[in-house]
């Protein structure tokens, strides 16, 4: 694309309102920015778009979003006309211009006759996915950028199934978009558009039913209600009303909202990134726990898919579960809490993805579940889902990955923070019933399943030239695969690309259940595995360490050992 005839012809463009041209014309003295904002198209994936708000084609803009919708309509149309009779269902968080973005795209939707069920105000990401299937759409489309900063929104496109995009979808749908010119390509009028209907406390109640019909044991609750304390925060988005109506329903008496927090908004004022995952974005929560004695604190990401919660450690002082700890303990809660009120399924079983904790492996199999790996992502995680349980394999009772998401039931086929804040508060409360904290349950744990110790590297590279440094760095590891990393002898090499598996002491090669992903991944002869996959929202390449050992110095010794490794693959 040739940026500066591409920043021209949005420039002379009729379709740009005044203040659209007047962002552009500040711009142009400025040929680095002019060529970031016009270099390329924003690169449609299985997940949708993602990237900053301004104007140009590498940014989310009314222009981007529209031009992605009408390809996504195309490819809806080619499904036929009863395909195209479902309709497809469009959801938005609180991000600024999310309301705005969603409404262009349910207006192409309309103008290519295709059926809309709208959100009347913001919803979680999970109600989404649910209302796909509850009504039986073709599709969804929600505009959110997730946990990002607040200068980014994204586009996140769903099939009939409440999953993401399948990729021969995804595919189509980047190749209409090359074909398609962003500006004047979408449909925005037509003589008879397809009709927009509203959704809101309808379809809110009935995802709520299926959330609580997960509850295992709210006597659990009821036991120390009048005295079982937590705090909540939102970060600014839209779990505020119903993960605090469903906690409620639980039958929790004292859930504390962080009021700053349960403001709407897509600058989010209190936190410089609205991510559960960041420690220091809970510090007004942590102000409340302590003053009123709370026993933790949850968190839910802007579109409400993923939770994170702190613990109180029993001494006043609150600490950072991760996503694979937070995991561990709900699947070991959830496997005990079927037992006793007899809601395990026959063939139990739980799924990870392969970047997730291997201790979720062994608290599977000690208690008699099959566990099994997918590729990064709740797409695969559902996939997999579908398959065990259509041909009578098993029955996934959850889902989860290292990131903060956890998916439960059978109504969502995305992450869920809703069903999960449910769950993790029940879990909180039956241990509070046995006179532990969360943090003295994860101990326990580890004394009862081993020490395990994980940590992810961001190897971040940005500029235009951070998409070529991340391919380097990935051809580099196939073309001279380590045969020993910090010290340590390498025993098998995993290229999840092709699904290769080679033996690096005897040279033998076999083949994995997995393959068609860019992620390579080693097993250490002192039992750690190491993955390396370059990101596919953000410019970098992400290296994951999954240690155990005999102990947890033990284990948190080999995660130093590598993470030194990991730092030195940006030289």
């Amino acid at each position: 694309m040739d940026y500066m005839k591409e920043y021209q012809k949005w420039l002379s463009s009729d379709v740009l309102t005044e203040a659209e041209k007047a962002e552009l014309q500040a711009i142009r003295g400025d040929e680095k920015e002019i060529e970031s904002r016009f270099f390329a198209q924003l690169s449609f994936g299985t997940a949708g778009l993602r990237g900053t708000m301004g104007m140009g084609t590498y940014r989310m803009n009314i222009y981007t979003v529209r031009h992605a919708t009408q390809a996504f309509a195309q490819v809806i149309l080619a499904e036929g006309p009863q395909a195209v009779a479902r309709g497809v269902a469009v959801c938005y968080d609180c991000r600024n211009h999310s309301d705005e973005f969603a409404r262009a795209a349910a207006q192409v939707l309309s103008c290519n006759g295709i059926p809309v069920r709208l959100f009347e105000s913001l919803r979680p990401t999970p109600e989404l996915s649910f209302a796909i299937r509850e009504y039986g759409c073709i599709a969804g489309i929600n505009v959110t950028a997730s946990h990002n900063p607040k200068e980014y929104n994204g586009y996140k496109v769903y099939w009939e199934d409440g999953a993401q995009l399948p990729p021969q979808h995804a595919d189509q749908v980047a190749k209409i978009m090359g074909e398609t010119d962003v500006l004047t390509g979408p449909r925005l009028t037509c003589d008879a558009p397809a009709p927009i209907t509203m959704m809101g406390e309808e379809t809110d109640e009935k995802f709520l039913a299926n959330v609580m019909a997960q509850v295992n044991d709210k006597a659990a609750v009821e036991k120390v209600a009048d005295t079982f304390k937590m705090v909540y925060t939102p970060f600014h988005g839209t779990g505020y009303k119903l993960i605090p109506e469903a906690l409620k329903r639980l039958g929790m008496k004292h859930v504390i909202c962080v009021p700053e927090q349960m403001v709407l908004s897509g600058d989010f004022p209190t936190v410089a990134s609205p991510n559960p995952e960041n420690p220091e974005g809970f510090y007004l929560a942590v102000d409340i726990a302590k003053r009123e004695g709370a026993d933790f604190i949850l968190g839910s990401d802007p579109d409400a898919d993923r939770v994170g919660i702190m613990v109180n450690t029993g001494d006043g002082e609150f600490k950072v579960l991760t996503g694979n700890q937070t995991g561990v303990l709900l699947l070991d809660y959830l496997i005990g809490a079927m037992k006793r009120t007899g809601r395990l399924p026959a063939n139990p079983v739980a799924l990870k993805t392969i970047v997730t904790t291997e201790m979720a492996r062994k608290v599977a199999e000690v208690n008699g579940l099959k566990c099994f790996d997918t590729f990064t992502g709740f797409k695969f995680l559902a996939q997999k889902k579908d398959q065990l349980e259509s041909s009578g394999q098993g029955n996934v009772i959850m889902s989860y990955e290292e990131s903060y998401g956890y998916m439960l039931g059978s109504y969502v086929r995305d992450k869920d923070a809703v069903t999960a804040a449910v769950a993790l508060t029940e879990m909180a409360a039956w241990y509070a019933g046995q006179n532990m904290t969360l943090y003295d349950a994860l101990l326990a744990l580890y004394e009862k399943y081993g020490f395990y110790s994980e940590r992810t590297m961001n190897l971040v590279m940005p500029g235009l030239d951070g998409l070529k440094k991340m391919a380097e760095l990935m051809a580099n590891l196939r073309t001279q695969p380590p045969v020993e990393i910090a010290g340590v002898a390498v025993k098998e090499q995993k290229d999840y690309q092709d699904g290769s598996v080679v033996c690096v002491e005897c040279g033998k090669k076999s083949e994995m259940e997995l393959s068609g992903s860019n992620v390579l991944r080693y097993e250490m002869a002192d039992g750690t595995s190491l993955i390396v996959r370059p990101s596919g929202t953000e410019p970098k390449v992400k290296v994951y360490i999954l240690a155990n050992g005999a102990s947890r110095e033990e284990a948190e010794a080999k995660v130093v050992k590598y993470a030194a490794w990991a730092e030195s693959l940006k030289a």
